[in-house]
């Protein structure tokens, strides 16, 4: 079985786990998800490496945003220590924070509820930058930090 069979009949078992039809991908390997109207989670098969990279628009930055905002992105993503082992990135043309994450695709497909679980709590995290984001753009005179947000608690599948 090749990359891309594999990675369909993991999207076939994910469907069937969470009840999301849509969850399909196009001839590129592409699959996007709008949840909770707040994020639109984006998955896509790279077949050189049997990686599925996972990308979610996390924030649009104003053109003068502040230092502190990309100085906390970049503290933040340091050895992964408030990334959960993903990393920030900057769409240049339109000034958007993205927020990536990679899966091996044997694992993922090795237990589809773990998967599942990862991805809302990714969402969770997203949830706690956008926030962080808002504040240190809102200059409002101190750190943020994962306190001050407490997730909202996706839940996108109905496992």
């Amino acid at each position: 079985m090749n990359r891309k069979e594999e990675y369909a009949k993991f999207l076939a078992e994910v469907r069937r786990e969470s009840g999301i039809e849509s969850l399909k991908s196009d001839e590129t390997g592409l699959v996007s998800v709008r949840v909770d109207d707040a994020y639109n989670v984006n998955l896509q098969l790279v077949e050189e490496t049997g990686r599925v990279l996972c990308f979610i628009e996390v924030a649009e930055l104003p053109p003068d945003a502040p230092k502190a905002v990309y100085r906390d992105l970049l503290a933040g993503g340091l050895f992964g220590k408030d990334t959960a082992g993903g990393y920030f990135a900057l769409e240049p043309n339109t000034e958007t924070v993205v927020y990536n994450y990679s899966f091996d695709l044997d694992v993922a497909a090795g237990d589809v509820e773990e998967f599942i679980s990862t991805l809302e709590k990714i969402l969770q995290l997203c949830d706690i930058w956008a926030e962080r984001i808002k504040s240190n753009i809102s200059g409002d005179g101190r750190e943020a930090d994962d306190s001050d947000f407490p997730p909202r608690g996706h839940t996108i599948f109905q496992a």
